[in-house]
């Protein structure tokens, strides 16, 4: 995977901004794994509900402790009225955790990048920061007392894999909200006790932080998140600390941004534009884009979540394949455990697809969206490009054969999941082919089946 080498220099202007090339590694890669872990890894608790993000646990300072009704009975019942958030930090140790395991676990689950929460909307930051606001809320002076970004980068780029940053722009304790009947996310009072004031935030905390990570880390990818809600890019000075990253910062020739830095920037501005559960409809094979979503309803670990809650592999490999076959990246989230085990469940799934992408990923990775002329009325199949290969992906395994009636060329059909040459009959009208019966004895359950095809016209 490659960097881009540029002397261009740009401005704190759109048209600039816009003009940079995008780093060749990322819409190659196809697959990443992102990380939610934190204080919310705690409680660990959301209750379960059917709209999408309704189900978020790592929002319980907010959508759990502060909203009246059952989370917040649940809250006072299980810890106690008088326990603040901040008391949850203590508990979150990290004491199983290994970061070379995780790493090696995303290495063996196919993925090509990681992006680690390194502070969510809680402001809590997973670095020794050095921001003076940060004393004694961040991870390298309470709970784990680790550098979990350092060590965790450190073991992604061991692996070989690309290491990313998610960085919540707005933070909860200092910054209202629109969106919400009383205008803010928390209470009011915690708020006054640990915020700061609204003008001073991105002078004092977000570009300081911003910086610091860049300068210390280094991340291939920078996750923004939560700048779209109420405020401007003015406000956030987007374009200002843009203009930097991309003209002195370390990272310049292999850093890639999304689009959630401000309001309205979403689907406009930005190296890629992000999807969350299928929340937008502005991506498609024009543009990269990301789409990201957990294994379960929720990113951070949530303990609510049963078995029915989480999806098979099966249906996350598909999702995948429908994601990358429009184009876009992958990026599946594993909610760690406050004592940094990765839930049992969740580590299968990630072996499953692995399993799978070791035999199959030759269609996956390094592909382009098919937008060619033969799709249609397939809706069965997904499709994928690379050179003259096309590549045709299934789930259920046809029992009369396939033929594709638009295209042309053919030279030869291999099936990825055995290897198999499978014969081709030319026809007035495409080609047909059959596949043999019953299913190929070792790969009979995949989770789902690739044929590549050479020499598509």
């Amino acid at each position: 995977m490659e960097t881009i080498h540029t002397t261009q220099r740009f401005s704190a202007d759109w048209k600039s901004l816009d003009s940079r090339r995008m780093p060749l590694w990322f819409p190659e890669a196809k697959f990443g794994i992102f990380i939610h872990w934190g204080v919310y890894s705690v409680p660990a608790w959301k209750g379960i509900e059917r709209e999408r993000y309704a189900s978020y646990a790592e929002w319980y300072y907010s959508s759990v402790m502060n909203d009246d009704g059952p989370g917040r009975a649940f809250h006072n019942q299980n810890y106690g009225s008088d326990v603040s958030y901040r008391d949850f930090a203590q508990q979150f140790r990290g004491e199983l955790w290994n970061p070379q395991e995780w790493a090696n676990l995303f290495c063996e689950a196919g993925a090509r990048y990681v992006i680690l929460t390194s502070k969510h909307h809680d402001g809590f930051c997973l670095w020794p920061t050095e921001n003076p606001h940060k004393k004694g809320w961040n991870a390298g002076e309470v709970g784990p007392c680790r550098d979990l970004v350092g060590e965790l980068t450190q073991a992604v780029r061991k692996a070989g894999l690309r290491m990313g940053l998610y960085y919540s722009i707005p933070e909860w304790e200092t910054h209202s909200t629109s969106r919400r009947e009383k205008g803010c996310f928390i209470s009011k009072l915690e708020m006054k006790k640990h915020g700061v004031e609204k003008n001073r935030y991105v002078r004092e905390i977000l570009t300081p932080q911003l910086k610091e990570l860049v300068q210390k880390y280094a991340p291939s990818v920078i996750f923004s998140d939560g700048g779209e809600w109420d405020f401007d890019e003015e406000y956030f000075a987007t374009k200002e600390f843009l203009a930097w990253l991309y003209n002195e910062a370390p990272n310049r020739d292999e850093v890639v941004v999304n689009d959630r830095w401000a309001k309205g920037i979403p689907g406009v501005h930005g190296d890629y534009f992000s999807s969350e559960y299928q929340d937008t409809d502005v991506v498609g094979e024009t543009y990269p884009w990301e789409e990201s979503r957990g294994i379960g309803k929720s990113y951070g670990w949530n303990r609510a979540e049963r078995l029915e809650d989480y999806s098979k592999p099966e249906e996350l490999a598909w999702e995948m394949l429908r994601v990358v076959s429009r184009g876009g990246n992958f990026l599946l989230n594993v909610g760690p455990r406050a004592d940094g085990g990765i839930p049992v469940y969740q580590e299968y799934v990630l072996r499953k697809l692995g399993e799978w992408l070791a035999v199959v990923g030759e269609g996956v990775y390094g592909t382009e969206a098919y937008t060619g002329k033969g799709c249609e009325g397939l809706e069965e199949f997904c499709f994928t490009k690379k050179g003259e290969a096309l590549y045709v992906h299934f789930q259920q395994w046809p029992q009369e054969g396939l033929r594709f009636p638009h295209f042309h060329g053919i030279r030869r059909a291999r099936l990825l999941n055995t290897g198999m040459v499978v014969p081709v009959t030319h026809e007035d009208q495409g080609f047909s082919m059959v596949l043999p019966q019953p299913l190929p004895g070792k790969t009979a359950n995949p989770l789902a089946w690739c044929l590549c095809l050479e020499g598509v016209e």
